[in-house]
């Protein structure tokens, strides 16, 4: 497939070379951006269904890179979410992997390829961007350009905002980062410990980390609560059987236990909160490139690493009106403070999650990075 528009040529990623240069075009479009930080190429690869990943093994996608007078400017990939059409009951496609020069032209290309690839497979609408759904790296970066993102969050030129309204979508959601220093949380701590004592003494709620000696369990009973406890949040997909197993085994040497927290009732888990380090720094410093002993520099010393992410914090239905997250914030107090932790981000929250908003203020988080999500379609309720 080929769509050529004056000087600009979109063509399909089909072979091992259009691959390389579809993952390598980042490095040149930031290359003087001090804030990008470069993916791990072998889960790009993964993501974007270059090599195998269970996101695909019911969903599909579709690739494109946009050329101008032989010099790459541009790439997309469309997303058909089988997961997404199952839940909602309709034929949205999406797209993600945006990236471009300030090209107007060039992102019109790649849009309309995507468009009818996503409208041959027999979708109506589109939705991103998502890399390649929102249990991944998703959205676009519309404030917050002046600092570094945090571990798997994603960083974007100013102008492609721009390019992508310019292309007939408009905002459906937002997504906020909250960034905190370790005394905002042991504020938080402080304002809140009557609440938080009075949960764990009327439930008998009990904190734990996570069971490393029982990791792929404990990994898979993490991401089971996340899909229990999310199934009324916009735009939610939940996790196949097979993306668990996945994720638990890519997180393995990158989990700390201590910051990852079990709340149970009688013996049974109820709520986690997860948190990762900010790896980014040294993910740069390796270029991206685990092999061959990036892996190491990666990992090695994490207690020399000061800045962590708080991705989620999840409680199974049946238990969310009694606090238990509050508890589980309240319980990262002392293994933060025993790690010599500095900084900590909260994110992402979706704008519609007024509790998680309120919440996180109320412990003097910051909103220091806005996402946003587009689509191209009048927004409708529910996802």
């Amino acid at each position: 497939m080929e769509l050529a528009l004056a000087e600009v040529i979109v063509r399909q990623v089909d072979t091992r070379a259009e691959r390389k240069r579809f993952i390598q075009l980042p490095w040149r479009i930031y290359r003087d951006d001090p804030c990008w930080m470069p993916p791990l190429v072998m889960s790009q690869e993964e993501l974007l269904g270059f090599r195998p990943h269970p996101f695909y093994e019911r969903s599909k996608s579709r690739s494109f890179l946009a050329t101008r007078s032989g010099r790459d400017v541009g790439r997309i990939t469309a997303i058909v979410n089988a997961g997404h059409i199952d839940r909602y009951k309709e034929q949205r496609g999406f797209f993600g992997f945006f990236e471009c020069d300030d090209d107007v032209e060039a992102a019109r290309g790649l849009f309309d390829a995507a468009k009818d690839w996503l409208h041959a497979q027999g979708m109506t609408s589109i939705r991103g961007p998502v890399n390649p759904s929102l249990n991944y790296e998703c959205g676009l970066l519309i404030e917050g350009f002046d600092t570094a993102p945090f571990f798997m969050m994603t960083h974007n030129r100013p102008w492609y905002g721009k390019l992508i309204e310019a292309n007939g979508f408009g905002k459906i959601e937002d997504l906020y980062a909250f960034w905190g220093e370790l005394s905002m949380l042991s504020n938080l701590d402080s304002k809140l410990a009557t609440m938080v004592e009075g949960v764990k003494d009327r439930f008998g709620v009990k904190i734990r980390p996570l069971d490393r000696s029982r990791f792929d369990e404990e990994v898979r009973m993490f991401l089971e609560i996340y899909n229990s406890s999310l199934g009324g949040t916009w735009g939610f997909v939940p996790l196949t059987s097979g993306e668990v197993k996945h994720m638990a085994e890519s997180l393995r040497h990158l989990i700390v236990p201590e910051l990852a927290l079990v709340a149970e009732v009688n013996g049974k888990p109820i709520g986690t909160v997860f948190c990762l380090l900010d790896y980014n720094p040294r993910i740069k410093a390796i270029n991206g490139r685990l092999f061959p002993f990036g892996f190491l520099r990666l990992l090695w010393n994490k207690k020399g690493i000061k800045r962590m992410r708080a991705i989620s914090t999840n409680v199974v239905p049946e238990y969310q009106a009694w606090g238990v997250g509050l508890v589980l914030m309240a319980g990262l107090v002392k293994p933060l403070q025993d790690w010599g932790m500095k900084e900590v981000e909260f994110s992402w929250v979706l704008e519609s999650n007024h509790l998680s908003k309120r919440t996180l203020e109320r412990g003097g988080a910051l909103v220091t990075k806005k996402y946003r999500i587009y689509q191209d379609d009048p927004p409708k309720a529910g996802g």
